[in-house]
């Protein structure tokens, strides 16, 4: 992924023009500038803490929505994961107040895909039409309305073609924040227009629980997109040995209701905090041992008696 960093120059280093202050409205907007429409915005990128980009966010929406607090969901996705940060966004939704989510995992930054802001429930999420918010969309109870971000009033300015999310989508939500309607952003387009992500394969079928790997936390967990609520229906419970078949390879691992209730070094399949299955080697990395990458297909079924 091309990183926030690149600038037309030197020369414009210290030069940029400043977002106005949290007085100035969107054309037409006849509201108080003082009337907030939400109290936070959140906020997942894959930029790292080891520079300033997340910090120029922040005082972006700081300078225009100042009362305004602001999450953070993550910033330590995988550079351009766009399926990683989906599903740390669909997870975190449903746990966060209603609020501006911005995300912004954008490998094709600078090129003509567009960026949007989409109402889903009671919030709005902006970012990148590339399938990024299409999971957290359904997390929050589908969209209502759509709109590509053309309104380039409510932008930072000169608009750096590798950095949107400051220059963009921070400023975007801050004024959403603010009051600014949701239709002063740009042009409505139509919801079945939005780039989504295929949903994950789950399903139970002729004795066994089909999924694929979701992501890899920075444990080195794999979380499994089967439902833990569904695996009841094949006789599994705390206690049963599953039998995790990956590719050619096959294994035997107890079903328990926590990593640690194994030996350290033994592998284990528990209920995750987001209600999925997840395999995790107590006190060690399940993701390196096992070599299972995200989207890698693995079947589970219970173990037979030999």
């Amino acid at each position: 992924m091309t990183s926030p960093t690149a600038e037309p120059g030197l020369a414009t280093l210290g030069r940029r023009d400043p977002p106005p202050g949290p007085l100035r409205r969107a054309p037409g907007d006849v509201r108080s500038p003082f009337v907030a429409s939400y109290d936070s915005i959140t906020f997942i990128t894959d930029y790292g803490l080891e520079d300033g980009f997340v910090a120029a966010c922040h005082g972006v929406a700081a300078r225009i929505a100042p009362a305004a607090r602001i999450i953070d969901i993550t910033h330590l996705v995988q550079p351009g994961d766009v399926r990683r940060g989906a599903a740390v966004l669909a997870q975190t939704v449903p746990y966060l107040p209603p609020a501006v989510h911005v995300a912004v995992v954008d490998p094709g930054v600078g090129t003509a895909r567009r960026g949007v802001a989409v109402q889903a429930g009671d919030s709005i999420l902006i970012g990148p039409d590339n399938g990024l918010l299409s999971w957290g969309i359904a997390a929050l109870g589908e969209a209502s309305r759509a709109f590509q971000l053309t309104n380039g009033d409510l932008w930072l300015h000169p608009v750096s073609p590798t950095f949107h999310g400051r220059d963009i989508f921070m400023p975007v939500a801050a004024y959403l924040a603010a009051g600014t309607e949701l239709t002063s952003v740009g042009d409505e387009i139509q919801l079945a227009e939005l780039v989504t992500l295929p949903a994950p394969t789950s399903r139970i079928t002729d004795g066994e629980a089909e999924g694929e790997v979701m992501s890899v936390d920075r444990f080195g967990n794999v979380q499994l997109s089967i439902v833990a609520a569904e695996i009841g229906t094949l006789g599994i419970t705390y206690g049963t040995p599953l039998v995790v078949r990956a590719g050619r390879r096959q294994l035997t691992v107890p079903f328990m209701e926590t990593f640690a209730a194994v030996a350290p070094g033994e592998i284990v399949a528990f209920t995750d905090s987001a209600g999925l299955i997840s395999l995790a080697v107590s006190a060690g990395d399940a993701a390196q041992q096992l070599g299972l990458p995200p989207g890698a297909h693995v079947r589970l079924s219970v173990a037979r008696p030999a």
